[in-house]
């Protein structure tokens, strides 16, 4: 779908910026988190496509708050009151009586609060990523660094680190969660919103919530504990609590599907109905190991030559062994295979042609149930290659027990690298380095 036009409401002497799109029976307002900018949303394929299917089932209303975005900035920090002043004024331009809300991060925290003081225009609850009060979810050093970055690097783009640590050296993300950062607002404006964040306190406000809640949180997201979702869940009446896998802060990014089919059952009280195509893959992650280093050391010109020329041997390669190329990430590579020895085959080949160039690369493959999509892959198979591709070392091709296990026969070698957890993945899992292929 095109991005839908942006409109203005009026709130007392503040226009804030709103969108309102899809034609569902219910409708739902969605408070992004921090950074936050409605139009820039669709520039990002998995934000939009998250988008596309909330607005399958609802009428959704996404806004900028006062002070950020698109919305009029504003002398001082908004009050809670005031922000929510705003939600009401967006609902009545758009003729919404009453409606679910969907909050992430500090949008959460405000939809938490929202609900408990405008109960009868609450339809449901949905808090993803958040916590009750910012001061007490986040260690004295998480705050200074971020009060450092929105002083000296607010813009760069390099807190997608934390953000989405998955997606912080892919290219494209990175570009795009920068601009996002300055579209948002200034860094003194960050600066003070953040701060005023971080002292909201909703604790009280908890107990006073009568509508349905769903509390969804990523279990290892860097940004928001988890043990800020759990007591949220705890200590809102009937809440339900969800925790998916992943480091992702940002709702929209890595396994967006998973997050929206929660959400749509929550609301319509169905499954989700959406055409999944899956199968069985194998799924290759590479990237080069020390490439900040190397490309410090090279320059600028010379290090995007040397990429070009990564990324052609790469891609001969997962042509000469029948992968598909899934993406680019950053330095290096996500692909699948339909068959775990071409995989492995193709990793080994990977590396040894890397390294005729002078780079070092780290691969790390897993069998699994994919979800296929037409220019990307999800599902819980993807989470575990790439956990398994970060702890690979320099020119080494890491599976799990599962590729080992399924390539029996093959005369591939392999040597036990022990059990271990996978962040974000339940239980242990056995690793094998690849000797010989």
């Amino acid at each position: 779908m095109l991005p839908p036009e942006t409109k203005y409401a009026r709130a007392g002497d503040v226009s804030i910026a709103y969108q309102a799109f899809g034609s569902g029976r219910l409708d739902l307002v969605l408070l992004s988190t921090f950074w936050n900018q409605i139009e820039h949303h669709w520039e990002l394929p998995s934000f939009a496509r998250a988008l596309e299917r909330l607005a399958s089932f609802a009428r959704v209303v996404m806004l900028d708050k006062r002070g950020s975005g698109l919305s009029d900035r504003v002398g001082g920090t908004p009050s809670a009151e005031e922000r929510m002043d705003d939600i009401r004024a967006v609902m009545e331009a758009v003729g919404s009586r009453r409606a679910a809300l969907l909050g992430a991060s500090e949008g959460g925290t405000l939809s938490a609060l929202f609900t408990a003081t405008y109960p009868e225009q609450v339809e449901a609850l949905i808090i993803y990523g958040s916590t009750a009060r910012w001061a007490d979810s986040l260690s004295d050093s998480t705050l200074e660094f971020m009060n450092e970055y929105f002083e000296s690097a607010w813009g760069s783009g390099d807190f997608a680190a934390v953000i989405a640590p998955t997606l912080s050296e892919d290219e494209d993300f990175h570009r795009w969660f920068a601009r996002l950062e300055r579209l948002t607002a200034t860094p003194g404006a960050a600066r003070e919103l953040m701060r005023w964040n971080a002292e909201v306190d909703v604790r009280a406000a908890l107990p006073a919530i009568t509508a349905p809640t769903l509390v969804l949180h990523r279990s290892d997201d860097m940004a928001a504990p988890i043990a800020g979702g759990r007591y949220l869940a705890e200590h809102i009446p009937g809440a339900r609590f969800v925790e998916l896998p992943g480091d992702e802060h940002y709702p929209f990014v890595g396994d967006v599907d998973r997050v929206v089919d929660e959400i749509e059952e929550f609301l319509t009280g169905e499954p989700s109905r959406r055409a999944i195509d899956r199968a069985l893959a194998t799924v290759l992650f590479t990237d080069i190991v020390h490439s900040t280093e190397r490309a410090a050391a090279l320059g600028d010109r010379r290090w995007h030559e040397l990429l070009e020329r990564h990324d052609s041997a790469v891609r001969r390669e997962l042509q000469r062994f029948g992968g598909r190329e899934v993406k680019r990430t950053g330095d290096g590579f996500l692909a699948t295979f339909d068959g775990p020895a071409r995989g492995v085959r193709c990793a080994a080949a990977i590396r040894d042609a890397l390294n005729q160039l002078g780079l070092e690369v780290r691969s790390g493959l897993h069998t699994g149930e994919c979800e296929l999509f037409d220019d990307d892959i999800g599902g819980i198979a993807v989470h575990i290659a790439a956990r398994v591709n970060a702890l690979a070392g320099a020119d080494q091709v890491l599976v799990s027990g599962t590729v080992k296990d399924l390539v029996v026969g093959s005369e591939i070698e392999f040597a036990p690298r022990g059990e271990t957890a996978l962040k974000g993945i339940p239980g242990r899992w056995p690793l094998f380095t690849v000797q010989s292929a």
